[in-house]
Protein backbone atom coordinates (compact mmCIF):
# COMPACT_ATOMS: atom_id res chain seq x y z
CA UNK A 1 0.00 0.00 0.00
CA UNK A 2 0.93 3.45 -0.76
CA UNK A 3 3.05 5.23 2.52
CA UNK A 4 1.71 8.57 3.04
CA UNK A 5 4.16 10.46 5.00
CA UNK A 6 3.73 14.32 6.77
CA UNK A 7 4.94 16.91 4.40
CA UNK A 8 7.74 18.84 6.18
CA UNK A 9 8.67 22.27 6.12
CA UNK A 10 12.47 22.92 4.88
CA UNK A 11 13.71 24.74 8.44
CA UNK A 12 11.57 22.40 10.30
CA UNK A 13 13.81 20.92 13.11
CA UNK A 14 13.95 17.18 12.71
CA UNK A 15 14.01 16.08 16.83
CA UNK A 16 16.21 12.65 17.26
CA UNK A 17 16.03 10.85 19.85
CA UNK A 18 19.44 11.76 21.42
CA UNK A 19 20.60 10.81 24.96
CA UNK A 20 21.33 14.72 24.95
CA UNK A 21 17.76 14.90 25.21
CA UNK A 22 17.19 12.97 27.94
CA UNK A 23 20.32 15.32 29.78
CA UNK A 24 19.32 18.30 28.49
CA UNK A 25 15.43 18.17 28.40
CA UNK A 26 14.45 16.81 31.98
CA UNK A 27 10.45 16.42 33.34
CA UNK A 28 11.96 18.78 35.99
CA UNK A 29 14.62 21.30 35.72
CA UNK A 30 16.03 21.24 39.21
CA UNK A 31 19.63 22.69 38.58
CA UNK A 32 20.32 22.55 42.50
CA UNK A 33 19.09 19.03 43.54
CA UNK A 34 22.59 16.59 44.65
CA UNK A 35 24.58 14.29 43.45
CA UNK A 36 26.20 12.09 45.67
CA UNK A 37 29.33 9.83 45.75
CA UNK A 38 30.50 9.15 49.47
CA UNK A 39 31.08 11.98 51.25
CA UNK A 40 31.40 14.05 47.79
CA UNK A 41 28.13 15.90 47.20
CA UNK A 42 27.72 18.45 44.00
CA UNK A 43 24.82 20.05 42.16
CA UNK A 44 22.74 18.95 39.02
CA UNK A 45 24.24 22.36 37.67
CA UNK A 46 27.84 21.25 38.30
CA UNK A 47 26.53 17.61 36.62
CA UNK A 48 26.33 19.65 33.87
CA UNK A 49 29.34 21.27 33.51
CA UNK A 50 30.93 18.23 34.14
CA UNK A 51 29.51 16.58 31.29
CA UNK A 52 30.71 19.30 29.37
CA UNK A 53 34.03 19.17 30.80
CA UNK A 54 34.48 15.50 30.23
CA UNK A 55 33.63 15.86 26.59
CA UNK A 56 36.10 18.39 26.13
CA UNK A 57 38.82 15.80 27.59
CA UNK A 58 37.83 12.81 25.37
CA UNK A 59 37.78 15.06 22.10
CA UNK A 60 41.50 16.05 23.54
CA UNK A 61 42.79 12.26 23.90
CA UNK A 62 41.37 12.23 20.53
CA UNK A 63 38.19 10.66 20.64
CA UNK A 64 35.93 11.07 17.80
CA UNK A 65 32.45 9.70 16.90
CA UNK A 66 32.36 6.15 16.42
CA UNK A 67 35.43 5.37 18.73
CA UNK A 68 34.56 2.91 22.35
CA UNK A 69 35.28 4.47 25.63
CA UNK A 70 35.53 1.82 27.96
CA UNK A 71 35.39 2.28 32.03
CA UNK A 72 36.11 0.35 35.01
CA UNK A 73 34.72 1.78 38.27
CA UNK A 74 32.49 0.67 40.80
CA UNK A 75 28.87 3.10 40.85
CA UNK A 76 30.32 6.84 41.15
CA UNK A 77 29.26 10.16 40.23
CA UNK A 78 31.94 9.50 37.25
CA UNK A 79 29.95 6.72 35.96
CA UNK A 80 27.27 9.02 35.55
CA UNK A 81 29.08 11.67 33.79
CA UNK A 82 30.08 8.42 31.64
CA UNK A 83 26.81 7.61 31.03
CA UNK A 84 25.84 11.13 29.14
CA UNK A 85 29.27 12.65 28.06
CA UNK A 86 30.16 9.48 25.95
CA UNK A 87 27.36 8.82 23.59
CA UNK A 88 26.85 12.46 23.60
CA UNK A 89 29.88 13.19 22.03
CA UNK A 90 29.01 10.20 18.73
CA UNK A 91 31.21 7.50 20.74
CA UNK A 92 30.24 4.27 22.50
CA UNK A 93 30.49 3.39 25.63
CA UNK A 94 31.79 0.29 26.95
CA UNK A 95 30.79 -0.72 30.72
CA UNK A 96 33.48 -3.38 31.32
CA UNK A 97 31.92 -5.88 33.83
CA UNK A 98 34.83 -5.92 36.39
CA UNK A 99 33.23 -9.05 37.85
CA UNK A 100 34.19 -11.16 35.27
CA UNK A 101 37.43 -12.96 34.89
CA UNK A 102 40.82 -11.39 33.56
CA UNK A 103 41.24 -13.34 30.38
CA UNK A 104 37.30 -12.63 30.06
CA UNK A 105 38.23 -8.50 30.59
CA UNK A 106 40.78 -8.89 28.39
CA UNK A 107 38.53 -10.61 25.49
CA UNK A 108 35.65 -7.84 25.99
CA UNK A 109 38.19 -4.82 25.54
CA UNK A 110 39.80 -6.34 22.42
CA UNK A 111 36.40 -7.48 21.15
CA UNK A 112 34.68 -4.15 21.36
CA UNK A 113 37.87 -2.55 20.00
CA UNK A 114 37.94 0.11 23.10
CA UNK A 115 40.20 2.83 22.31
CA UNK A 116 40.07 4.83 25.49
CA UNK A 117 40.15 3.20 28.74
CA UNK A 118 39.19 4.86 32.20
CA UNK A 119 40.15 2.44 35.22
CA UNK A 120 39.40 3.19 38.96
CA UNK A 121 43.00 1.87 40.67
CA UNK A 122 41.39 -0.63 42.60
CA UNK A 123 41.40 -2.47 39.15
CA UNK A 124 44.95 -1.54 38.07
CA UNK A 125 45.89 -5.42 39.36
CA UNK A 126 43.71 -6.51 36.69
CA UNK A 127 45.12 -4.29 34.26
CA UNK A 128 48.92 -4.67 34.90
CA UNK A 129 48.25 -8.68 33.99
CA UNK A 130 46.53 -7.97 30.87
CA UNK A 131 47.88 -4.97 29.57
CA UNK A 132 50.37 -6.58 27.32
CA UNK A 133 47.69 -8.44 25.45
CA UNK A 134 45.54 -5.61 25.32
CA UNK A 135 45.75 -4.75 21.39
CA UNK A 136 42.93 -1.72 20.88
CA UNK A 137 43.38 1.02 23.66
CA UNK A 138 45.63 3.94 23.24
CA UNK A 139 44.70 6.32 26.18
CA UNK A 140 44.00 4.96 29.80
CA UNK A 141 42.68 7.38 32.66
CA UNK A 142 43.28 6.86 36.07
CA UNK A 143 40.28 7.15 38.11
CA UNK A 144 41.15 7.64 41.91
CA UNK A 145 39.40 7.80 45.22
CA UNK A 146 42.65 8.14 46.99
CA UNK A 147 45.01 11.15 48.27
CA UNK A 148 47.55 9.79 46.64
CA UNK A 149 48.76 8.31 42.77
CA UNK A 150 49.35 4.96 42.96
CA UNK A 151 52.64 2.92 41.67
CA UNK A 152 52.06 1.70 38.65
CA UNK A 153 53.39 0.73 35.15
CA UNK A 154 50.36 1.69 32.78
CA UNK A 155 51.18 4.93 30.90
CA UNK A 156 48.17 6.80 31.96
CA UNK A 157 47.24 10.45 29.54
CA UNK A 158 46.29 11.97 33.45
CA UNK A 159 44.31 11.53 36.25
CA UNK A 160 40.60 12.29 35.84
CA UNK A 161 39.57 15.32 38.05
CA UNK A 162 43.21 16.48 36.76
CA UNK A 163 42.39 16.30 33.59
CA UNK A 164 38.40 17.47 34.25
CA UNK A 165 39.92 20.67 36.17
CA UNK A 166 41.79 21.45 33.09
CA UNK A 167 38.98 21.16 30.71
CA UNK A 168 36.15 23.96 29.49
CA UNK A 169 33.04 23.63 30.65
CA UNK A 170 31.91 24.34 27.45
CA UNK A 171 31.18 22.38 24.64
CA UNK A 172 28.59 21.81 21.93
CA UNK A 173 27.02 18.12 21.61
CA UNK A 174 26.18 17.54 17.81
CA UNK A 175 23.25 15.93 16.44
CA UNK A 176 23.02 12.65 14.59
CA UNK A 177 21.71 9.38 13.25
CA UNK A 178 19.59 8.07 16.42
CA UNK A 179 20.19 4.77 15.25
CA UNK A 180 23.73 5.76 16.36
CA UNK A 181 25.11 2.72 18.83
CA UNK A 182 25.14 4.41 21.87
CA UNK A 183 26.40 1.88 24.40
CA UNK A 184 27.69 -1.85 24.52
CA UNK A 185 28.43 -4.40 27.28
CA UNK A 186 29.05 -8.01 27.41
CA UNK A 187 26.57 -10.50 28.58
CA UNK A 188 27.12 -13.87 30.35
CA UNK A 189 24.42 -15.78 30.04
CA UNK A 190 25.65 -18.19 27.26
CA UNK A 191 28.30 -20.71 26.77
CA UNK A 192 32.08 -19.48 25.72
CA UNK A 193 33.28 -16.07 25.91
CA UNK A 194 30.86 -13.36 27.17
CA UNK A 195 28.72 -11.86 24.05
CA UNK A 196 28.87 -8.38 23.06
CA UNK A 197 25.22 -6.66 23.28
CA UNK A 198 24.78 -2.76 22.38
CA UNK A 199 22.09 -0.14 21.96
CA UNK A 200 21.42 2.79 19.84
CA UNK A 201 20.22 6.31 20.81
CA UNK A 202 17.00 5.82 20.42
CA UNK A 203 16.43 2.34 21.98
CA UNK A 204 17.62 3.99 25.14
CA UNK A 205 15.82 7.05 25.12
CA UNK A 206 12.37 4.88 24.38
CA UNK A 207 13.64 2.32 27.39
CA UNK A 208 13.83 5.44 29.34
CA UNK A 209 10.53 6.80 28.45
CA UNK A 210 8.47 3.80 28.29
CA UNK A 211 10.12 2.20 32.16
CA UNK A 212 9.40 6.00 33.72
CA UNK A 213 5.91 5.62 32.44
CA UNK A 214 5.51 1.88 33.53
CA UNK A 215 6.57 3.48 37.33
CA UNK A 216 4.59 5.99 37.02
CA UNK A 217 1.37 4.39 36.54
CA UNK A 218 0.80 2.48 40.00
CA UNK A 219 -1.21 5.22 41.82
CA UNK A 220 -0.14 3.44 45.49
CA UNK A 221 2.36 1.31 45.10
CA UNK A 222 6.29 1.41 43.42
CA UNK A 223 6.18 4.59 41.87
CA UNK A 224 9.36 6.62 40.92
CA UNK A 225 8.64 10.07 40.95
CA UNK A 226 10.54 13.76 41.94
CA UNK A 227 10.68 13.56 45.04
CA UNK A 228 12.29 10.24 46.00
CA UNK A 229 16.22 9.69 46.27
CA UNK A 230 17.71 7.14 43.79
CA UNK A 231 20.27 4.54 44.97
CA UNK A 232 21.38 2.23 42.78
CA UNK A 233 22.44 -1.40 44.03
CA UNK A 234 22.37 -3.21 40.39
CA UNK A 235 25.96 -2.08 39.14
CA UNK A 236 26.34 0.35 36.32
CA UNK A 237 28.72 -1.75 34.47
CA UNK A 238 25.24 -4.40 34.00
CA UNK A 239 22.41 -2.80 31.27
CA UNK A 240 23.14 0.67 32.56
CA UNK A 241 22.20 -0.19 36.09
CA UNK A 242 18.85 -1.70 34.34
CA UNK A 243 18.43 1.79 32.57
CA UNK A 244 17.10 3.97 35.83
CA UNK A 245 20.16 6.53 36.07
CA UNK A 246 19.01 8.08 32.95
CA UNK A 247 15.41 8.22 34.45
CA UNK A 248 16.73 9.42 37.91
CA UNK A 249 18.29 12.13 35.80
CA UNK A 250 15.31 13.05 33.42
CA UNK A 251 13.46 13.07 36.89
CA UNK A 252 15.92 15.35 38.47
CA UNK A 253 15.77 13.77 41.53
CA UNK A 254 18.48 13.20 44.04
CA UNK A 255 21.22 10.58 43.05
CA UNK A 256 23.14 8.81 46.02
CA UNK A 257 26.17 6.94 44.22
CA UNK A 258 27.81 4.02 46.65
CA UNK A 259 30.89 3.10 45.05
CA UNK A 260 31.51 -0.36 45.65
CA UNK A 261 29.22 -2.31 47.43
CA UNK A 262 29.56 -2.28 50.93
CA UNK A 263 26.84 -3.17 53.37
CA UNK A 264 28.01 -0.92 56.03
CA UNK A 265 28.33 1.21 53.43
CA UNK A 266 24.91 1.14 51.74
CA UNK A 267 23.76 1.22 54.94
CA UNK A 268 24.75 4.29 56.08
CA UNK A 269 24.24 6.25 52.85
CA UNK A 270 20.47 4.45 52.99
CA UNK A 271 20.21 6.10 56.52
CA UNK A 272 22.14 9.27 55.99
CA UNK A 273 20.83 10.43 52.65
CA UNK A 274 17.15 9.27 53.10
CA UNK A 275 17.28 6.60 50.14
CA UNK A 276 13.17 5.81 49.15
CA UNK A 277 13.91 4.03 45.65
CA UNK A 278 16.36 1.65 44.55
CA UNK A 279 17.01 -1.92 42.77
CA UNK A 280 18.64 -4.89 43.63
CA UNK A 281 19.39 -9.07 42.85
CA UNK A 282 17.88 -10.97 45.80
CA UNK A 283 20.93 -11.86 46.90
CA UNK A 284 21.82 -8.20 48.19
CA UNK A 285 18.86 -7.46 49.71
CA UNK A 286 19.42 -10.80 51.64
CA UNK A 287 22.79 -9.45 52.71
CA UNK A 288 21.46 -6.04 53.88
CA UNK A 289 18.48 -7.23 55.64
CA UNK A 290 20.76 -9.67 57.75
CA UNK A 291 23.46 -7.27 58.48
CA UNK A 292 23.32 -5.91 61.95
CA UNK A 293 23.51 -2.73 61.33
CA UNK A 294 20.05 -2.95 59.65
CA UNK A 295 18.06 -3.82 63.21
CA UNK A 296 18.78 0.20 63.79
CA UNK A 297 17.38 0.98 60.23
CA UNK A 298 13.76 2.17 59.58
CA UNK A 299 13.16 1.16 55.75
CA UNK A 300 9.72 2.14 55.76
CA UNK A 301 8.81 3.53 52.32
CA UNK A 302 11.64 2.21 50.60
CA UNK A 303 10.35 1.11 47.25
CA UNK A 304 12.72 -1.32 45.59
CA UNK A 305 12.59 -3.38 42.17
CA UNK A 306 14.01 -7.25 42.37
CA UNK A 307 15.61 -8.60 39.64
CA UNK A 308 18.07 -10.69 38.05
CA UNK A 309 17.05 -13.99 40.05
CA UNK A 310 13.88 -15.33 41.43
CA UNK A 311 12.55 -13.56 44.23
CA UNK A 312 12.20 -15.91 46.99
CA UNK A 313 8.65 -15.38 48.51
CA UNK A 314 9.92 -15.83 52.58
CA UNK A 315 12.71 -12.69 51.23
CA UNK A 316 9.82 -10.54 49.84
CA UNK A 317 7.67 -11.16 53.31
CA UNK A 318 10.09 -10.23 55.26
CA UNK A 319 10.79 -7.15 53.47
CA UNK A 320 7.24 -6.09 53.55
CA UNK A 321 7.68 -6.89 57.23
CA UNK A 322 10.26 -4.46 57.41
CA UNK A 323 7.83 -1.94 55.49
CA UNK A 324 9.75 -2.26 52.20
CA UNK A 325 7.74 -1.84 48.60
CA UNK A 326 9.42 -4.81 47.31
CA UNK A 327 8.36 -6.08 43.82
CA UNK A 328 9.78 -7.74 40.94
CA UNK A 329 11.36 -6.55 37.59
CA UNK A 330 11.87 -8.92 34.70
CA UNK A 331 14.39 -8.49 31.85
CA UNK A 332 17.70 -9.34 30.31
CA UNK A 333 20.85 -8.08 29.00
CA UNK A 334 19.35 -8.43 25.79
CA UNK A 335 16.18 -6.18 26.57
CA UNK A 336 17.99 -2.72 27.83
CA UNK A 337 16.62 -4.28 30.52
CA UNK A 338 13.31 -3.99 31.93
CA UNK A 339 10.20 -5.23 30.24
CA UNK A 340 8.08 -6.40 32.97
CA UNK A 341 6.91 -4.81 36.77
CA UNK A 342 5.35 -6.74 39.37
CA UNK A 343 3.30 -3.77 40.34
CA UNK A 344 -0.07 -4.92 42.32
CA UNK A 345 -3.84 -3.43 41.42
CA UNK A 346 -5.03 -1.44 44.24
CA UNK A 347 -7.42 -4.52 45.30
CA UNK A 348 -4.44 -6.52 45.89
CA UNK A 349 -2.67 -4.30 48.03
CA UNK A 350 -5.38 -5.11 50.82
CA UNK A 351 -4.09 -8.63 50.80
CA UNK A 352 -2.13 -9.85 54.05
CA UNK A 353 1.22 -9.77 53.31
CA UNK A 354 1.78 -13.04 52.55
CA UNK A 355 -0.80 -13.18 49.31
CA UNK A 356 0.88 -9.64 48.25
CA UNK A 357 4.15 -11.88 48.03
CA UNK A 358 2.68 -14.04 46.06
CA UNK A 359 1.80 -11.35 43.03
CA UNK A 360 5.18 -9.19 44.06
CA UNK A 361 7.14 -12.43 42.83
CA UNK A 362 5.79 -12.97 39.92
CA UNK A 363 7.80 -11.55 36.64
CA UNK A 364 5.15 -9.11 36.36
CA UNK A 365 3.21 -7.62 33.52
CA UNK A 366 4.41 -5.33 30.53
CA UNK A 367 5.67 -1.81 30.63
CA UNK A 368 4.37 0.10 27.81
CA UNK A 369 5.51 -0.47 24.43
CA UNK A 370 6.53 -3.97 25.06
CA UNK A 371 5.11 -7.10 22.79
CA UNK A 372 5.46 -9.74 25.22
CA UNK A 373 4.25 -13.59 24.76
CA UNK A 374 4.20 -17.09 26.46
CA UNK A 375 4.10 -19.48 23.31
CA UNK A 376 5.32 -22.78 22.00
CA UNK A 377 7.72 -24.02 19.69
CA UNK A 378 5.90 -23.05 16.81
CA UNK A 379 5.25 -19.69 18.07
CA UNK A 380 2.10 -19.71 18.77
CA UNK A 381 1.03 -18.40 21.95
CA UNK A 382 0.21 -20.34 24.91
CA UNK A 383 -3.63 -19.37 26.78
CA UNK A 384 -3.70 -17.60 29.72
CA UNK A 385 -4.71 -20.09 32.55
CA UNK A 386 -1.63 -19.77 34.38
CA UNK A 387 -1.18 -23.37 33.93
CA UNK A 388 0.37 -23.47 30.31
CA UNK A 389 3.78 -23.14 30.18
CA UNK A 390 6.23 -21.79 26.78
CA UNK A 391 9.01 -19.65 26.31
CA UNK A 392 8.87 -15.88 26.87
CA UNK A 393 9.49 -14.04 23.15
CA UNK A 394 9.09 -9.98 22.98
CA UNK A 395 9.18 -7.24 20.42
CA UNK A 396 9.96 -3.88 21.80
CA UNK A 397 12.12 -0.47 20.19
CA UNK A 398 14.55 -0.89 22.06
CA UNK A 399 16.50 -4.70 21.95
CA UNK A 400 19.22 -5.47 21.28
CA UNK A 401 19.57 -5.99 17.43
CA UNK A 402 21.90 -8.67 17.99
CA UNK A 403 25.38 -9.82 19.60
CA UNK A 404 28.19 -7.85 18.17
CA UNK A 405 30.04 -9.81 15.73
CA UNK A 406 28.43 -13.03 15.99
CA UNK A 407 25.94 -13.41 13.08
CA UNK A 408 24.95 -17.31 14.05
CA UNK A 409 23.75 -16.36 17.59
CA UNK A 410 21.83 -13.12 16.48
CA UNK A 411 19.95 -15.30 14.25
CA UNK A 412 19.17 -17.59 16.83
CA UNK A 413 18.13 -15.23 19.32
CA UNK A 414 15.89 -13.51 16.81
CA UNK A 415 14.38 -16.50 15.46
CA UNK A 416 11.30 -16.32 13.83
CA UNK A 417 11.42 -12.18 14.59
CA UNK A 418 11.18 -12.21 17.96
CA UNK A 419 13.76 -11.93 21.03
CA UNK A 420 13.73 -15.30 22.93
CA UNK A 421 14.87 -15.13 26.71
CA UNK A 422 14.98 -18.69 26.43
CA UNK A 423 12.63 -18.57 29.91
CA UNK A 424 10.30 -20.63 30.21
CA UNK A 425 6.94 -19.28 32.02
CA UNK A 426 2.84 -19.25 32.58
CA UNK A 427 0.52 -16.41 31.99
CA UNK A 428 -2.60 -15.21 33.54
CA UNK A 429 -6.10 -13.44 32.65
CA UNK A 430 -4.74 -10.34 34.15
CA UNK A 431 -1.62 -10.10 32.17
CA UNK A 432 1.26 -11.51 34.79
CA UNK A 433 3.69 -13.30 33.62
CA UNK A 434 5.07 -16.19 36.02
CA UNK A 435 9.30 -18.25 34.92
CA UNK A 436 8.82 -21.49 35.89
CA UNK A 437 12.30 -22.62 34.71
CA UNK A 438 14.97 -21.45 32.25
CA UNK A 439 15.35 -23.32 28.63
CA UNK A 440 19.65 -22.57 28.98
CA UNK A 441 21.98 -24.15 30.74
CA UNK A 442 23.17 -21.83 33.13
CA UNK A 443 23.40 -20.94 36.44
CA UNK A 444 22.60 -16.92 38.02
CA UNK A 445 24.58 -16.34 41.26
CA UNK A 446 24.14 -13.46 43.10
CA UNK A 447 22.59 -12.16 39.86
CA UNK A 448 25.90 -12.99 37.51
CA UNK A 449 25.53 -15.92 35.57
CA UNK A 450 28.20 -19.06 35.80
CA UNK A 451 27.53 -21.65 32.76
CA UNK A 452 27.10 -25.08 33.22
CA UNK A 453 28.28 -26.16 30.69
CA UNK A 454 32.05 -24.79 31.21
CA UNK A 455 31.90 -26.35 34.37
CA UNK A 456 31.32 -29.60 33.78
CA UNK A 457 33.92 -28.99 30.88
CA UNK A 458 36.94 -28.13 32.96
CA UNK A 459 35.45 -30.75 36.01
CA UNK A 460 35.36 -33.68 33.54
CA UNK A 461 39.14 -32.76 32.92
CA UNK A 462 40.29 -34.53 35.77
CA UNK A 463 41.31 -37.83 35.25
CA UNK A 464 39.72 -38.84 38.06
CA UNK A 465 36.39 -37.92 37.40
CA UNK A 466 33.79 -39.99 34.45
CA UNK A 467 31.38 -38.13 34.21
CA UNK A 468 29.58 -34.66 35.56
CA UNK A 469 26.50 -32.88 35.24
CA UNK A 470 26.73 -28.84 36.52
CA UNK A 471 22.93 -27.81 37.85
CA UNK A 472 21.62 -24.79 39.84
CA UNK A 473 20.19 -25.30 43.19
CA UNK A 474 18.26 -23.15 45.58
CA UNK A 475 20.36 -21.14 47.98
CA UNK A 476 18.72 -18.05 50.18
CA UNK A 477 22.02 -16.22 50.34
CA UNK A 478 22.89 -16.19 46.54
CA UNK A 479 19.62 -17.06 44.84
CA UNK A 480 20.93 -20.07 42.92
CA UNK A 481 24.28 -22.32 43.71
CA UNK A 482 26.00 -24.60 41.10
CA UNK A 483 25.74 -28.08 42.29
CA UNK A 484 28.50 -30.78 40.41
CA UNK A 485 27.08 -34.47 40.44
CA UNK A 486 30.18 -36.49 40.00
CA UNK A 487 30.56 -40.00 38.76
CA UNK A 488 34.24 -40.86 39.82
CA UNK A 489 35.70 -43.35 37.49
CA UNK A 490 36.14 -46.87 39.57
CA UNK A 491 39.40 -47.21 41.69
CA UNK A 492 40.36 -43.20 41.34
CA UNK A 493 39.87 -42.60 45.14
CA UNK A 494 38.57 -39.27 43.93
CA UNK A 495 37.22 -36.99 46.60
CA UNK A 496 35.39 -33.90 46.91
CA UNK A 497 38.10 -31.65 47.80
CA UNK A 498 40.04 -32.97 44.65
CA UNK A 499 37.53 -31.44 42.49
CA UNK A 500 36.95 -28.38 44.45
CA UNK A 501 40.97 -27.71 44.33
CA UNK A 502 40.67 -28.53 40.80
CA UNK A 503 37.91 -25.85 40.14
CA UNK A 504 39.98 -23.42 41.81
CA UNK A 505 43.35 -23.42 39.64
CA UNK A 506 41.19 -22.35 36.76
CA UNK A 507 39.57 -19.82 39.01
CA UNK A 508 42.95 -18.45 40.56
CA UNK A 509 44.59 -18.33 36.43
CA UNK A 510 41.21 -16.18 35.73
CA UNK A 511 39.66 -18.13 33.14
CA UNK A 512 36.41 -18.55 34.86
CA UNK A 513 34.17 -16.48 36.62
CA UNK A 514 35.04 -16.18 40.45
CA UNK A 515 31.85 -17.16 41.52
CA UNK A 516 32.08 -21.13 41.02
CA UNK A 517 34.02 -21.01 43.76
CA UNK A 518 30.45 -21.43 45.84
CA UNK A 519 29.92 -24.97 44.10
CA UNK A 520 29.16 -27.85 45.80
CA UNK A 521 30.25 -31.16 44.85
CA UNK A 522 28.35 -34.69 45.18
CA UNK A 523 29.47 -37.78 44.33
CA UNK A 524 26.64 -39.98 42.64
CA UNK A 525 26.66 -43.94 41.28
CA UNK A 526 24.80 -42.58 37.72
CA UNK A 527 23.46 -39.73 36.02
CA UNK A 528 19.60 -39.70 34.76
CA UNK A 529 19.74 -40.35 30.92
CA UNK A 530 17.01 -39.22 28.80
CA UNK A 531 15.30 -42.00 26.01
CA UNK A 532 18.53 -41.02 23.50
CA UNK A 533 21.44 -41.47 26.01
CA UNK A 534 21.41 -37.19 27.04
CA UNK A 535 22.10 -36.49 30.17
CA UNK A 536 18.52 -35.27 31.71
CA UNK A 537 18.93 -31.99 33.45
CA UNK A 538 15.35 -31.45 34.04
CA UNK A 539 15.23 -34.61 35.90
CA UNK A 540 18.41 -34.23 38.02
CA UNK A 541 17.32 -30.17 38.63
CA UNK A 542 13.84 -31.62 39.73
CA UNK A 543 15.47 -34.45 42.22
CA UNK A 544 17.65 -31.73 43.64
CA UNK A 545 15.62 -28.51 43.67
CA UNK A 546 16.02 -29.17 47.96
CA UNK A 547 20.20 -29.24 47.44
CA UNK A 548 21.91 -31.78 48.82
CA UNK A 549 21.21 -31.44 52.45
CA UNK A 550 20.40 -35.29 53.72
CA UNK A 551 22.18 -37.10 50.42
CA UNK A 552 24.49 -39.36 50.91
CA UNK A 553 27.99 -37.69 49.72
CA UNK A 554 31.59 -39.36 49.62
Amino acid sequence: MPEFTIPRTASAYDYPLLIKNLFFCPVVDNPEQEIVYRQLRYSYRELRQRVHRLANVLTDLGVKPGDTVAVMDWDSHRYLECFFAVPMIGAVLHTVNVRLSPEQILYTIDHAEDDVLLVNREFLPILEQIRGRIDTVRNYVLLNDEPSLPATTIPFDGEYESLMAAASCEFDFPDFDENTRATTFYSTGTTGMPKGVYFSHRQLVLHTMSTMTGLAVSSRQGRFHTEDVYMPITPMFHVHAWGIPYIATMLGVKQVYPGRYVPEVLLELFDREKVTFSHCVPTILHMLLKHPLAQKIDFTGWKLIIGGAAFPRSLCIEALQRGIDAFTGYGMSETCPIVTLSHLTPEMLDLPLDEQAAVRCKTGRTTPLVNLKVVDSELNERPRDNASAGEIVVRAPWLTQGYLKDHKFSERLWEGGWLHTGDVAVRDELGYVRITDRSKDVIKVAGEWVSSLELEDIIAHHPGVAEVAVIGTPDDKWGERPLALVVPKAGSGLTKKDVSHHIKEYADKGLVNKQIVLLKVLFVEELDKTSVGKISKVTLREKYAGGIAGDKAR
